[in-house]
This record gives C-alpha cells, sequence and structure tokens, in this order.
C-alpha cells in the first residue's frame, strides 16, 4: 500500500506529510515515517498545533503495533477492543518516552509498554474477587506448571510435585489453588437445568441459607437506646444477670436484696424493654 498525502502540517517553514488514513499505512511505509515524525517531533514546542499533529499521528501509524500484540491474549476472556484500548495507553506511553538518539527501533521499544499495560489490565480487573498480587502471579506458573506435568505424567501432578517444580512449599501452592477460584465467577442468577418435570432454577437457590443471627443484631440496635434509658441499678442487674450470667441469688446477695425482689425488678425491666420494642416496631 503506497502512503496517501493530501497536504502538509508546518511549523517554521518544515513540512510534514499529512497521512489521509494513518491507520492504513502499510508497516514498512509506517517504519520509515515514523522516524520522519520522530525527528520532527523533537523539536517541536509540546502543546503547538504541529506537535499534537504529529503526535497523533504517531499514535494511528502504529496501531497496527497494539492489534498484533493484543492478539496473544484474545483467550483472555474480555473483548478484544478492550484490550486494545488499554493497549494503545501503552503506545502512547512509549512514544512519550522515546528518544530518537537511541540505537533501537521505535517497535522493540513500543511492545513492551503495549504488553504490559495489557498484562496490567488482566491483573487487575479480571479477577472477580481481589487477591493479593503475588497469588494473582502464582496463579500462572501454577496453570503453565500443571500443563507441563500433565503433559510429562499423563495424569493430573500432585501438590507435591507442582512444589517442586515451582520451587515453592507444599502450603504456597494450595494457598495459589485456592486463590486461583478467585479468578471466574458465576451469577446467582444463573439458571442450573434440573429434571424435567421441576425446569430451570437459580443458583442462588442452591446455596446458602437463613442467618438467623441476622435478627439476634437487629434487635441489639433496637435494644442499645431503650437500655441506655433505665437507670444505673436496672443497668446493672441486666449487665450482671444476662452478660456475667449470674444466678439471682447471687444479684440479690450483690446488691443487698433478697432473690425474690430480684426476680421481680428482672420481669419489670423486661417487661419495659419489651414493650420499647413493639412500640419502636
Amino acid at each position: 500500500m503506497t502512503t496517501a498525502l493530501v497536504g502538509t502540517a508546518t511549523e517554521s517553514g518544515t513540512e510534514l506529510p499529512h497521512l489521509a488514513d494513518p491507520q492504513k499505512i502499510a508497516p514498512q511505509d509506517a517504519r520509515a515515517l515514523t522516524k520522519t515524525f520522530f525527528d520532527r517531533l523533537a523539536v517541536l514546542e509540546e502543546g503547538t498545533p504541529e506537535y499534537q499533529y504529529a503526535r497523533n499521528t504517531l499514535i494511528e501509524m502504529n496501531i497496527s503495533l497494539v492489534r498484533f500484540a493484543a492478539r496473544r491474549f484474545r483467550s483472555g476472556g474480555q473483548d478484544m477492543e478492550d484490550i486494545v484500548q488499554v493497549g494503545t495507553i501503552g503506545l502512547i506511553k512509549a512514544i512519550d518516552r522515546f528518544e530518537i538518539s537511541r540505537d533501537v527501533q521505535f517497535t522493540s521499544f513500543a511492545v513492551p509498554y503495549i504488553v504490559g499495560e495489557i498484562k496490567r489490565f488482566f491483573r487487575d480487573t479480571s479477577w472477580s474477587v481481589h487477591v493479593p498480587r503475588r497469588l494473582q502471579e502464582a496463579r500462572t506458573e501454577l496453570a503453565r506448571a500443571s500443563e507441563e506435568l500433565r503433559s510429562r505424567l499423563g495424569r493430573s501432578p500432585k501438590v507435591s510435585e507442582l512444589a517442586a517444580l515451582m520451587n515453592l512449599s507444599e502450603e504456597e501452592v494450595v494457598e495459589a489453588q485456592i486463590a486461583a477460584n478467585g479468578y471466574n465467577s458465576a451469577s446467582l442468577d444463573a439458571a442450573i437445568t434440573g429434571d424435567a418435570d421441576e425446569g430451570e432454577a437459580a443458583l442462588s437457590e442452591f446455596i446458602g441459607e437463613e442467618d438467623t443471627a441476622l435478627e439476634l443484631v437487629e434487635n441489639i440496635h433496637a435494644l442499645a437506646p431503650l437500655v441506655a434509658e433505665l437507670d444505673e441499678r436496672d443497668r446493672l442487674i441486666l449487665h450482671l444477670r444476662f452478660v456475667e450470667e449470674r444466678t439471682q441469688a447471687q444479684i440479690g446477695e450483690e446488691l443487698g436484696v433478697s432473690q425474690m425482689h430480684i426476680s421481680r425488678l428482672i420481669t419489670r425491666i423486661l417487661a419495659r424493654l419489651r414493650s420499647g420494642l413493639l412500640t419502636t416496631e
């Protein structure tokens, strides 16, 4: 494909080719033009229209590098256009940091930036459950080691065999295996196919159970202001009976009253609290 020139962008009388569609430039032409644009970018004043034109054209001309690098991640479960967008961030970083004086091709300089940005994207966003970075990296190593040993042994490897290959302890391998479960998740609304008579049901219907302690927590929060309204002696009786779990006789002995009197006091206090709870409901 030949390069289409439809005009020029100038500064101080120096011309840059104006490309009709930079993304359609053939790779061999893009390499030559990339050097030309970097030469001019090095002497243009940042923020000027000419500088922005040169920088934006460099980005568009080298999008093919991003698409080339993105192909390696097609099996990652992410939309390819999202991966290209993330890789483009790496391309822009490479353009902003590249020095034409270096004895290196821009493609060689840019690809690590692009791939690094894509890997960072997968590391930070692909996990359904957040796990420490060391375990994210261990998952990748675990997958490679498992595949290698499976091919070599003809069976699923044992934890001890994985630990020996990965130079990790067996506890670390188990931790990585558990963490790997956080990479993918299933929706609670996912349909589960049952018997013909039962039809389909949601996954949420088969997991979890009612937590009766939640009602207790609600009651405790509702009781707190009611208990705060009691006088000091009544609060002490409640504390001794239901926190320290003393008997009525022991409470009566400490307060200098009979067990029968303590029983009547507790009944009155509880009735007051129960009435307060019913009123708030």
